[in-house]
């Protein structure tokens, strides 16, 4: 049998199984978007109700991020990226077979269950890889779920459109087996784990306070902003996070070490995440709504979805190939400066966005920039968080950033809908958003842009010297590395 150290000794392949993960998951995020008009039709029900096919997995999504990430670091990480992509399997295959809205949900809610395994990704690419390689590997996971969306909506659309929609869920179905398939074979598991039980009482807190907040952000618009069901439940999430956080500081093995993710480092990285979320989330709301507004709004380029999902589709050929710059600039220059540059890069695509959005090519080339910006800033978050976390809370760390981004994406949805609902003009019996209102939602990502920029300078650009078990980025983000963290084999450890 093939050791693990000769395993090991594969860092692109590790890599690649690792990015063909994220991938999966971000394409079942997005697939469901060209079926979203044709739910109700297609589940015999109400478009409100329909909405819970896409709401249940952002809901089970939020739970399982950092409750995996946990469970990695206790048990296994490659053991529970298996088991994430199992739940994707499952779901899918639930999903192809619903008839009904139940079955739908419950497809769509397991599927969301898998959103963990980007960051458990990371996490093994920090455990597995040699330490030159590491960097290159963790910024090329992280930009997954950015490339995973931009590709997802031409693809499932075409699906959609030259299949059945049920092809869709048997193709993710498919892609998510070959992934388990390929790291049951192919990537070794790591001996990190962090010893202790697991905590189910903050497990059921954080979950419980993320889908009353989730919850009242994504279903205020029906319910109403002001309605006493949105307004209790952000003041229940509220109480519970205060009773969640209350407990988390007095176990002795957390679910989230509170301690650890209130350093400067991690604490402004997670802040400046959730901007980062909402800014890169309004390009997948804006642009693709212009691209398909009937010409006769003034505004609209009249492309079908297919159309308008290909004008879109190098953006996520940009994160990809950015990501490794992002890389880069975090080895020479320090990842807070690599952060930086990737939201001072996302700022310039919505600025061009904001003069230049009447012809496809040009909403082509802003979503470019704003994806390159995305790569190049997605590459820096794990590396600032990794640098300042022990090895024992890689992936709980990892979950608790990437959970961050979903709120922001989350944020950014709820907000952008009230903006475009403000302002509407009418085609026949048909209202559409006014130009005026894309342009302030335009003008409100710019703004997240700014408070990203603001909360990255907040960033301590330094860190004191630690010990070996919690540097082992020292090589690759020379900014943060005070001291040695590898061994002669050029493998992290404890």
């Amino acid at each position: 049998m093939t050791s693990q150290h000769e395993r090991s000794a594969k860092p692109e392949l590790i890599v690649a199984i690792g990015c063909m993960c994220g991938i999966v998951v971000a394409l079942s995020q997005t697939l469901i978007i060209p079926l979203i008009p044709d739910l109700p039709t297609l589940l015999h029900t109400s478009a409100g109700n329909a909405s819970w096919a896409v709401t249940a997995t952002l809901l089970t999504a939020a739970v399982a991020t950092p409750v995996f990430g946990r469970l990695g670091d206790m048990f296994g990480k490659r053991r529970m990226l298996l088991v994430s992509m199992a739940f994707l399997v499952v779901g899918s295959v639930i999903s192809a077979l619903a008839t009904g809205l139940v079955m739908m949900v419950v497809g769509r809610a397991l599927q969301g269950m898998a959103m963990g395994a980007i960051a458990l990704g990371i996490s093994v690419l920090r455990d597995e890889l040699p330490a030159d390689k590491v960097g290159a590997g963790v910024a090329r996971m992280s930009a997954t779920m950015g490339i995973g969306g931009a590709v997802g909506l031409p693809l499932a659309a075409f699906v959609a459109d030259k299949a059945s929609w049920q092809m869709l869920f048997w193709l993710i179905a498919g892609l998510a087996a070959l992934c388990a398939v390929a790291v049951l074979i192919m990537v070794p598991e790591s001996p990190v784990r962090t010893p202790g039980r697991f905590d189910f009482v903050g497990a059921l807190g954080i979950g419980t306070a993320l889908v009353m907040l989730l919850l009242a952000i994504t279903k205020g618009g029906d319910w109403g902003w002001r309605s006493g069901l949105t307004l209790g439940l952000l003041a229940a999430s509220l109480v519970v996070f205060l009773l969640w956080g209350t407990w988390e500081l007095r176990r002795t093995s957390p679910l989230v070490d509170l301690r650890v993710s209130a350093a400067p480092q991690v604490l402004f990285t997670n802040a400046a995440s959730v901007a980062v979320g909402f800014a890169m989330y309004g390009m997948s709301l804006i642009p693709i709504q212009i691209l398909m507004a009937p010409h006769q709004v003034g505004y609209g380029l009249g492309l079908s979805m297919t159309e308008a999902g290909l004008a879109l589709a190098p953006s996520g050929l940009m994160m990809y190939l950015t990501s490794s710059i992002g890389a880069r600039i975090s080895a020479s220059r320090g990842p807070r400066v690599t952060l930086g540059a990737g939201i001072t890069v996302i700022a310039a695509g919505y600025i061009f966005l904001l003069g230049l959005r009447s012809e496809v090519w040009q909403l082509t080339l802003a979503t470019a920039v704003i994806g390159a910006g995305i790569g190049i800033a997605y590459a820096a978050m794990p590396a600032l968080i990794m640098g300042a976390v022990p090895l024992t809370e890689t992936a709980a760390a990892n979950g608790l950033n990437a959970l961050m981004r979903s709120v922001g994406t989350s944020l950014s949805s709820a907000v952008v809908a009230v903006v475009l609902a403000h302002s509407v003009v009418k085609l026949g019996p048909v209202s559409l958003p006014s130009e005026s209102a894309f342009t302030v939602a335009l003008l409100i990502s710019l703004g997240a842009c700014g408070l990203a920029l603001g909360l990255t300078a907040l960033i301590p650009s330094r860190r004191p010297a630690r010990t070996e078990e919690t540097t082992s980025l020292a090589s690759w983000t020379t900014s943060l590395a005070e001291g040695p963290s590898l061994t002669t084999s050029g493998r992290t450890t404890l």
